[in-house]
């Protein structure tokens, strides 16, 4: 059956709208050579897109050619100003930006584990407001927040899981009383780190992989066929609960540890590499194991700037601790065949090419499936731009449609 003028116009619309976000300002000309259509339905698109105030003339595509067809049009990037908060255990960051997503004001805040729910949800609210102050938005549109945990795959909510903080849940409610007029969307850390990294990161292009996220804790996303898995209950990639040889115990249905967690995790990161001689702080903090591992990698990669014997221990370590990450991604492989394990987090960003090169080896001694294994090239920032990236995707589904036309889901990774 074919579109009714009002859905065709919407679909062409969105089609337009789209390619300017992607390619910059056009013109009409060139709008009508990258959709397709003819030029009397560009006109009409155009006209349409100016008049509800979405798009704008930024300039004229050249001296020598005056005219509607010479304009350069341009998506009102301040129609929309957008949040992403990416929500640690003892720490919350927020970055604040236009629909195009440019020059992003950031900010970042501690919360000790000895803060209050309700201080702590205040610090977090207060700081979401001074950034977007700080970045002119007058009103946020759209937050995406970034968490660890489970989120309800019915409801979106976040779950109340066991060793978070209680100032977590209750911190989207706070959101939302004080931001009325915004959309709040809460989803994985580990999931929107996996969507930047196949945007802008070392997944960009496949439709297929799996994120390794090794951090402070440690998880998984997969996405298959262009589509993120979340699971019937919203738990697919606890990889933290997996159990694995080494741990000397199993994990619980309330806990981690004996699982992939007590191997991969920050603390255990450091505790190794107190094992192989390398200096460690007092604290097993994920900044903390991602430098221990940048340390390493330098030692190996630049043997004559260090002791022979501190080279041997920065190696040993990596070793050591590639066999362990190799545990959980070569059960992975087996169980998913993606084709490609990125290790992310600040630890798998600090590994490189080193660390990463080291697992790829262990995972094809591990697995019969071929797979690519492949730092981070965004760490810890992938969550904050994941959470940034899901609020520009649905607002700009309900903005770039016009009124009365069907609404669509946001796109997730790879659709």
């Amino acid at each position: 059956m074919p579109a009714s003028p009002s859905t065709a116009r919407a679909i062409n619309d969105r089609l337009a709208l789209r390619l300017l976000q992607q390619e910059g300002p056009l013109t009409a000309g060139q709008l009508k050579q990258l959709t397709g259509l003819s030029r009397p339905t560009v006109a009409d698109l155009v006209e349409r897109l100016t008049a509800s105030g979405l798009i704008t003339v930024v300039g004229e595509s050249g001296e020598q050619r005056r005219g509607p067809n010479a304009r350069l049009y341009g998506i009102v990037a301040d129609r929309a100003h957008l949040a992403a908060l990416d929500v640690r255990t003892e720490s919350v960051a927020v970055a604040v930006s236009d629909l195009l997503g440019r020059e992003p004001a950031e900010a970042c805040v501690p919360i000790g584990g000895d803060t209050g729910t309700g201080p702590a949800v205040e610090q977090a609210v207060t700081l979401v407001e001074r950034v977007a102050e700080e970045a002119g938005a007058r009103r946020l549109h759209t937050v995406g927040i970034g968490a660890p945990g489970l989120i309800d795959p019915v409801t979106g909510e976040l779950r109340n899981s066991t060793g978070l903080p209680e100032w977590h849940r209750r911190l989207v409610a706070a959101l939302q009383e004080r931001l009325p007029s915004a959309r709040v969307i809460v989803e994985n850390e580990t999931n929107l780190a996996a969507l930047a990294e196949q945007r802008d990161g070392a997944a960009l292009g496949r439709d297929t992989f799996v994120l390794l996220w090794l951090g402070h804790g440690t998880g998984a996303a997969v996405v298959l066929d262009g589509t993120l898995r979340r699971g019937a209950s919203g738990g697919a990639g606890e990889i933290g609960f997996l159990p694995v040889p080494g741990t000397g115990a199993l994990p619980s249905a309330t806990d981690c540890t004996g699982g992939f967690h007590s191997l991969a995790g920050a603390a255990a990161v450091v505790e190794l590499a107190r094992e192989h001689g390398l200096p460690c702080p007092e604290t097993g903090r994920e900044p903390a194991a991602a430098e221990l591992v940048r340390h390493a990698v330098t030692a190996c990669a630049s043997p004559a700037d260090v002791s022979l014997a501190d080279a041997a221990r920065a190696a040993r370590f990596l070793d050591a601790l590639a066999d362990r990450v190799a545990l959980g991604a070569a059960s992975v492989v087996a169980l998913l065949d993606p084709g490609c394990v990125v290790l992310g987090g600040e630890v798998g960003q600090a590994g490189g090419d080193v660390l990463a090169a080291r697992v790829a080896e262990r995972v094809s001694r591990m697995a019969p499936l071929p797979t690519e294994v492949r730092p981070s090239t965004l760490g810890g920032g992938a969550v904050l731009r994941g959470a940034l990236l899901t609020a520009r995707d649905r607002a700009q589904d309900e903005l770039f449609a016009p009124p009365g036309a069907p609404a669509h889901p946001a796109p997730s990774p790879g659709g």
